[in-house]
């Protein structure tokens, strides 16, 4: 008996290592591919771990001539924008939705979920001629659109966690003399604070990430994101492998410090809203 749960032990243990393996190689790959330079890349040294004449002349081009510092500004603003946004829209509709009753509930969360499944292909024809005719093309406007695309989403995760917190709390607080907006802010949002955190990582993530919106309503390479600025750096027969790998490394930094950091609040939120007491 002893010597089967070993062995499950074991095949479990060897399935984990594999599953990280899978998962963290890719990074670690480009990690050391932003050090080759473009002979070994294309060369005999392409499948070499170590390589054979580390550089950084990739990390310099990309900071110095191809000025990704500026496209990283870029998504952060944008990113960060549309957090808050999302946030604050996301807040009082989920609890809206959470609180009250009325006729269509259902109907209208349905309605959010089915949003969210829009592909961005379909809306992306739409908004640009929105924002053609309103003048936003190449502009910070594009927090507009990320925020219909990473609002659904959000709302549904804060009503799930809204849905945890028990009513007697709001209304001792309303026996005791607080406005409804008092006990938003002292009693129900304290306690939804890991929901709101998580959904503002994930939102922050999503808006990173986005490229197809940024590449058709900004054409302007000063208001390009970082996905979009990588997309660009290639000539007119090749892909620029070494820059594009140490740009994708320079602008992977600030995702994993955040998810790093705050790991602990991710797992929470994700987990306690999926807890019914």
């Amino acid at each position: 008996m002893k010597s089967s749960k070993n062995k499950l032990w074991i095949s479990f243990g060897i399935i984990v290592v594999l599953y990280l393996f899978i998962m963290v190689f890719p990074f670690f790959w480009v990690f050391i591919t932003s050090f080759k330079t473009s002979g070994e890349i294309f060369g005999a040294g392409a499948f070499k771990v170590i390589p054979e004449n580390p550089t950084l002349q990739n990390y310099i081009t990309i900071l110095f001539e191809k000025n990704i510092l500026r496209s990283i500004m870029n998504s952060l603003i944008v990113a960060t924008t549309t957090t808050i946004y999302v946030i604050i829209v996301a807040t009082f509709c989920a609890y809206a939705i959470s609180r009250f009753t009325f006729r269509g509930k259902s109907v209208l969360l349905g309605l959010i979920l089915a949003v969210s499944m829009f592909p961005q292909m379909i809306i992306t024809g739409p908004v640009y001629n929105l924002f053609y005719d309103l003048g936003l093309l190449n502009s910070y406007a594009i927090v507009l659109p990320y925020s219909t695309i990473t609002l659904p989403m959000a709302v549904w995760i804060l009503v799930t966690h809204f849905n945890q917190i028990p009513l007697a709390l709001e209304e001792s607080a309303k026996i005791d003399g607080a406005t409804r907006f008092q006990t938003l802010y002292k009693i129900v949002f304290p306690l939804a604070a890991p929901g709101v955190f998580t959904t503002a990582i994930i939102t922050f993530i999503a808006a990173w990430n986005e490229f197809l919106l940024t590449v058709t309503l900004n054409s302007n390479a000063s208001y390009h994101t970082v996905p979009v600025a990588i997309s660009f750096l290639r000539t007119q027969f090749t892909i620029l492998w070494g820059e594009v790998a140490a740009a994708t490394a320079i602008v992977t930094i600030p995702t994993l410090i955040v998810v790093l950091v705050f790991q602990k609040q991710i797992v929470s939120g994700l987990t306690s809203g999926g807890v019914k007491e």
